[in-house]
């Protein structure tokens, strides 16, 4: 059912999935989407995701959880969150990881804003070390209208200063929706 959905909106919208590895053969994994300018790029992202059949999940405020539509909240990929109390968010993210029950990509936006941001967030980096699972970098490019994911990095033989370098190289022709709003220099993060 997410399969054709994510189908009829990209058809309706004109987007199209450039996704240049095999996901079949990644069982988890830490799915950092990038550019994050906009609410939209949710939209987008999901229905690519659903659309390639990737099984995606992403945290959340447990206050869009709880309500009477939470259901079709949990049921679009959210894990709900109190973010009142002091969570590990980065421990029980790598636990759900490393549950080889079912397969989960998880999505992390390192920026952790759709406003500008000087620095990329450490957490993907040291969630996909401990759920022993490789980065994935996935995308949204508005001025192609595609969407995909084109990179995987493996945690245990890339620094995070050298994964930060490779996510610059990716994304450094990927236009966001506001592309005033992303940062290009990745790799300078102070």
């Amino acid at each position: 059912m997410k399969k054709i959905i994510g189908s009829l909106v990209y058809a309706v919208t004109g987007w199209k999935i450039k996704n240049s590895i095999d996901t079949s053969k990644i069982h988890s994994c830490v799915l950092v989407c990038a550019p994050h300018t906009s609410n939209w790029d949710f939209l987008y992202a999901v229905m690519a995701f659903w659309k390639m059949g990737i099984p995606m999940k992403l945290f959340i405020k447990d206050a869009w959880t709880k309500p009477w539509y939470g259901f079709f909240v949990k049921w679009l990929g959210g894990i709900g969150v109190d973010r009142s109390k002091r969570n590990n968010l980065t421990d029980y993210a790598a636990k759900l990881l490393r549950d080889k029950s079912e397969r989960l990509y998880l999505i992390n936006t390192p920026e952790a804003t759709r406003s500008f941001s000087g620095k990329w967030k450490k957490g993907f980096y040291h969630i996909a070390q401990k759920g022993d699972v490789p980065i994935v970098l996935a995308f949204c490019d508005y001025k192609k209208k595609e969407s995909g994911a084109g990179v995987v990095i493996d945690p245990k033989e890339k620094t995070y200063e050298e994964t930060l370098q490779i996510a610059e190289d990716f994304y450094k022709n990927i236009s966001g929706k506001y592309p005033e709003k992303f940062n290009t220099k990745i790799a300078i993060n102070d």
